[in-house]
């Protein structure tokens, strides 16, 4: 999908869910459309501020909550970075991110069988998983 398809999309599931779709949140998603791999919140700001001058840290943060919390982003937590979700209708789905240690792309995957196999390894344990991602590093096939 193009950088505008996908915003199409997101403002259509916002508008869908009663939530607001606001400029800031509008021009952070973008800069995510248009980026391949994970971004950090200071770069996004750095990018930001070129269309919103008065952009501060906060305006990224709180708009890359909403993101989050609408499911069209993920937080990669071992590289504090962010990067865009293309299953929009299904917020809470399972996350694998295969992240190239070298190139810094990041795919998203799923696997039914693997978030299958460790939700019952955790009800083995009395425990109950309310959200997964999962972080694999490594190399993608282009940096081999």
């Amino acid at each position: 999908m193009t950088p505008e398809q996908l915003l199409e999309q997101a403002k259509k599931t916002c508008q869908k869910r009663g939530a607001r779709f606001t400029l800031a949140r509008e021009q952070v998603f973008t800069l995510l459309t248009k980026h391949d791999g994970a971004i950090g919140a200071y770069e996004l700001l750095d990018q930001l501020k070129a269309v919103d001058p008065a952009a501060k840290p906060a305006t990224i943060y709180r708009a890359l909550d909403f993101l989050g919390q609408q499911g069209f982003v993920h937080k990669i937590e071992s590289i504090n970075a962010f990067v865009l979700c293309h299953h929009f209708g299904d917020c809470n789905h399972p996350v694998q991110l295969l992240i190239c240690d070298q190139c810094g792309h990041v795919e998203e995957i799923q696997s039914n069988d693997f978030d299958s196999a460790l939700r019952a390894m955790a009800t083995n344990k009395g425990f109950t998983i309310s959200h997964q991602i999962i972080e694999a590093h490594g190399a993608c096939q282009a940096c081999q």
